[in-house]
């Protein structure tokens, strides 16, 4: 199985006490309670209703354990597997009472991950045999941030800028701060303290910031909201002018708009629907029978 990074995996597991605490409450599953003896085993498997890429396999582990030291978590599969329709990705065993307390929780996480990574794939297979690699936003679900850029990781994509704390974007609302002028900004940004080591990215959407951007040698130049012929110019631009800075397309890219994006020859793609707008996977937890006795 895939596993977390430790910050990621202490993310997860923040995330699924939360999860557990509004689900079970202080007195736990009540139905359960009342239906299952507490000493009566149980095995279920978790399977894929449609097809898509799998992720989250690590936190549907963790969800199982809080529940119950006595859950054991079996992956038959890794995160970042392509599986059809009827595939088992794990399996769970132990106190029947338990694998059901922690049944939708663990799929919440599986059936959102995995909606992230899916969606991320059709995004990556999109822009096959072009350079242009996709990346994530900061569009991400409060909380959910590193578990939702890992599924995005899973699905082959890659991670822009974790948080405003790990990467200098400078956008409008900072330019219209400086009085709109893109050097002063880019060589402020470039000598505060601290910022030596980040590339310094600016988001332009016109001509004359894209001309100033280029001029002030920035590292990435964001291509905001531009037209596929917009952005074709400005990679000629760039080109003849400032030929290390990468340029990155974002704002109102779709799978149908995807391809013809990458064919400009931006270097970077940027897509806020990876995170808030990936529909969950449809993944079920299905109960196995105990098998014959010798």
């Amino acid at each position: 199985m895939n596993g977390f990074s430790p910050d990621e995996a202490e993310a997860c597991r923040r995330l699924v006490d939360l999860a557990l605490a509004e689900d079970l409450g202080a007195v736990g599953d009540r139905t359960s309670r009342a239906l299952i003896p507490a000493d009566q085993p149980g095995r279920a498997a978790f399977v894929a209703r449609s097809e898509g890429i799998i992720a989250g396999l690590p936190a549907a582990a963790v969800v199982c354990s809080a529940v119950s030291p006595d859950l054991e978590f079996t992956p038959a599969i890794e995160d970042g597997t392509a599986v059809e329709k009827g595939t088992t990705l794990a399996t769970v065993s132990g106190p029947l009472h338990s694998i059901l307390a922690a049944e939708r929780t663990a799929l919440n996480f599986l059936q959102r991950l995995s909606g992230i990574a899916s969606l991320t794939r059709k995004y990556a297979e999109a822009v096959a045999g072009f350079p242009a690699q996709i990346l994530d936003t900061r569009k991400t679900t409060p909380g959910w941030r590193l578990l939702e850029k890992y599924a995005v990781r899973t699905g082959g994509g890659a991670n822009h800028r974790l948080g405003l704390y790990d990467g200098i974007l400078i956008k409008d609302n900072h330019l219209a701060g400086l009085g709109g002028d893109v050097q002063l900004a880019v060589d402020t940004a470039r000598s505060a303290p601290g910022n030596d080591w980040l590339p310094v990215e600016v988001e332009v959407d016109t001509p004359d910031q894209l001309e100033a951007a280029l001029a002030a040698k920035a590292d990435i130049v964001l291509l905001d909201n531009m037209t596929p012929e917009q952005m074709r110019q400005a990679v000629e631009w760039r080109d003849a002018v400032s030929p290390d800075t990468r340029l990155e397309a974002s704002g109102g890219v779709n799978l149908a708009t995807v391809r013809a994006v990458a064919a400009t020859g931006v270097d970077r793609i940027s897509v806020g629907a990876l995170t808030h707008s990936a529909p969950a996977l449809d993944i079920g937890l299905d109960y196995l029978p105990a098998g014959p006795t010798a």
